[in-house]
């Protein structure tokens, strides 16, 4: 009797398809690889030699993770060659390691596989696989022209401001502007931007494209569609927006009101910039990185207030990281219904799926055991306190790259550690994403009800 075709094909040697979530995960580490060579020639380093291995790995993963953690000073370590290669594994980083390899698909072979769209798309925050080819190539574009613009102005004011050559003042200018939208944090000054603390025709710029850029990009791209039509857009949309200017409002009131006699920190500055320089702070904590005054001075409630701002983060399927402002206000809303006592939880007019809640649930639980025990294992490794170690984690796991100044004093085995909260931070939304979109488990029963007591 002849085999039945199903027969053959079980016979016939599986052939291994990578998870998507792996797809991203193995681009992102071996994107990361090849940055940590590159940055270890002799020609990225400025003096003899090539830089370590730890160097180099720890630079590449914070660029690609667009954190902006560094164990060496940016501006005096690295050469032109190696600032190039970091702004480039910053540009990809931000952009997606699989959103930049689908538009490099789609212009050469016009073409994506499935895997590819599924991947892409959970990168980028498509809801649905229809139009992933419009959505990348709208991230592209509204990235480079926002990086055009702010790389200008910044290129004009280091010119007729500061008097530094066209040349240098473009690179600077590109360089910063990069970095900015990335959310990225990296400087090509060795006090970051404390020199331009308040210089808005510096700050401001640097400030705006922070912002953007931690809004997301489908919020970018549904702004740049609909930017006159509230009504069409969609609730992801509208709740980046509130939360992200109810957070700005309220981090720059609590920055400034607690930083404001501070003489080390806002009490050197007059009025007026006290509040440009607390602006700034606060458009950077959720996950910015960038710094005007020195963190290291700030009072402890600074510090802590911070960390609520940094976990929080900015708008996802973008260059911010932290939980995510959608998470955060799913959980607010949540409260909200719970308080009242409602039997389902409504967002501007629309009810919220179960399953959101359960993810907002899920990811905030999974972060803050990971804060926890990675603040635990520095305590025992270090003698810094409490709360500069756990502002260095959370930093670290929100890929904003604010720090106390810590980073470079740390052992080898809490710069290895932080380099896993980047990583993990970035990829963790992408991967579990990516794993969700294809995971098929239709419930074919249900167990009886029956609840414990809560409280």
């Amino acid at each position: 009797m002849p085999d039945s075709p199903r027969a053959r094909r079980s016979a016939q040697p599986s052939r291994f398809r990578a998870h998507p979530a792996q797809v991203g995960v193995a681009a992102f580490a071996l994107t990361i690889a090849i940055g940590t060579v590159l940055l270890m020639l002799p020609v990225a380093r400025v003096g003899p030699g090539g830089s370590t291995l730890l160097e180099a790995l720890f630079t590449a993963t914070s660029a690609v993770c667009v954190t902006g953690l560094v164990v060496v000073d940016t501006a005096t370590h690295w050469t032109p060659f190696g600032q190039v290669v970091i702004v480039l594994l910053i540009q990809v980083g931000g952009l997606g390691i699989m959103t930049f390899a689908s538009v490099v698909g789609l212009s050469v072979l016009r073409k994506m596989s499935l895997r590819s769209r599924i991947t892409a798309a959970a990168e980028s925050g498509s809801v649905g696989l229809e139009n992933v080819r419009g959505l990348l190539l709208g991230i592209v574009t509204t990235s480079v022209v926002i990086e055009v613009c702010v790389g200008a102005l910044l290129s004009a004011r280091f010119v007729f401001g500061y008097g530094e050559p066209l040349g240098r003042a473009v690179w600077l200018g590109l360089f910063h502007a990069v970095s900015a939208f990335n959310n990225a944090g990296f400087a090509l000054f060795s006090d970051s931007l404390m020199s331009y603390a308040t210089d808005p025709w510096i700050s401001l710029p640097i400030a705006a494209a922070v912002i953007l850029g931690s809004l997301g990009f489908p919020v970018l791209v549904q702004l740049r569609r609909f930017p006159r039509l509230p009504r069409k857009w969609v609730m992801n949309t509208r709740i980046v927006l509130a939360a992200t200017v109810v957070l700005l409002v309220v981090g720059t009131v609590y920055l400034t009101a607690v930083e404001w006699s501070n003489p080390a920190t806002l009490g050197q500055f007059a009025g007026p910039d006290k509040v440009l320089a607390g602006f700034f702070q606060s458009a950077q904590a959720r996950s910015g990185g960038f710094n005007t005054i020195d963190w290291g001075q700030m009072d402890s409630a600074s510090l802590l207030g911070t960390d609520v701002l940094m976990l929080i983060g900015g708008g996802p399927a973008g260059t911010a990281g932290g939980i995510k402002v959608t998470t955060f206000a799913v959980l607010f809303f949540v409260l909200l219904a719970e308080i009242r006592g409602e039997g389902a939880v409504n967002v501007f007019g629309k009810q919220l799926a179960r399953a959101v809640q359960r993810q907002a649930i899920t990811i905030v639980l999974i972060a803050v055991a990971l804060i926890a025990a990675s603040t635990v294992v520095l305590m025992l490794l270090t003698d810094f306190s409490l709360d500069v170690l756990l502002f260095e984690v959370i930093s670290a796991f929100a890929t904003v790259g604010l720090s106390t100044g810590i980073t470079a004093s740390l052992p080898v085995g809490g710069q290895v550690l932080l380099m896993l909260l980047m990583f993990i931070g970035r990829l963790g939304p992408i991967t579990f994403a990516s794993a969700l979109a294809l995971r098929q488990r239709p419930a074919t029963f249900e167990l009886p009800i029956e609840r414990p007591i809560i409280g």
